[in-house]
């Protein structure tokens, strides 16, 4: 079974209307250019500290990372991998495998805006990015024999691959990683499970999490 890695409560969205009139906002937004509509921390700042979870919200920047190295890696190129983005305001997007993430940071907050207004990124009859109907729950629903595992600094502590993924092949591994820059899961995300996990004696980024748990399955697998 392929490894599934959902980044959760990403702080991708559109710019939210209570700071729309905010100078900042304003100075940067551009109808016409889908990019300037995302939320951005580096260019809202001021404008977000007032909003709840701000120190969660406005970072496109932390998914475009790890996305970048899910769907560079071998376990992707193997046809291994299944990733979702499930973002602050309670959207799920399932990434195609084979989707060609732009390097270019403002193309992908372009991609990223038009995907939240359209629901999806196509290309001719390929989806590329489509939305899922439903919650996180619903979502873990869909696999059987399956096997959530939260990614916290606050979990038990785990030091060797073997100890995460055993060579099951019929089992369905869900990994859930912080999308986020600041802060913990909220509440929603720590029921869906009790197995809580820390590969790391230290705070790591997201797409360090994500590169470490694809490069632990990796080696489970014998994937190279």
């Amino acid at each position: 079974m392929p490894l599934i890695i959902i980044l959760a409560e990403c702080g991708i969205e559109l710019i939210p209307k209570e700071i729309m009139n905010h100078p900042s906002v304003k100075k940067h937004l551009n109808e016409d250019n889908f990019a300037s509509q995302l939320l951005d921390n580096a260019l809202h700042h001021s404008a977000m500290i007032k909003l709840k979870d701000f120190n969660k919200r406005g970072r496109p920047d932390i998914v475009h990372n790890c996305l970048l190295n899910a769907l560079g890696s071998p376990l992707n190129k193997n046809g291994q991998l299944i990733i979702y983005f499930h973002t602050i305001t309670n959207k799920i997007f399932k990434v195609n495998p084979d989707t060609k993430i732009s390097r270019n940071y403002n193309r992908f907050k372009g991609l990223m805006a038009k995907l939240i207004i359209e629901s999806q990124i196509k290309v001719k009859d390929l989806n590329l990015i489509l939305k899922f109907e439903g919650e996180l729950k619903d979502l873990i629903k869909l696999y059987k024999n399956k096997q959530v595992i939260i990614f916290s600094s606050k979990g038990k502590f785990i030091s060797h691959h073997l100890d995460l993924f055993q060579k099951d092949i019929s089992k369905n591994y869900i990994a859930i990683i912080g999308g986020f820059q600041k802060g913990s899961f909220s509440n929603d995300i720590y029921n869906l499970s009790k197995n809580i996990i820390s590969i790391s004696h230290y705070s790591l980024d997201a797409c360090n999490v994500v590169n470490k748990i694809i490069t632990f399955y990796e080696i489970a697998h014998n994937i190279s």
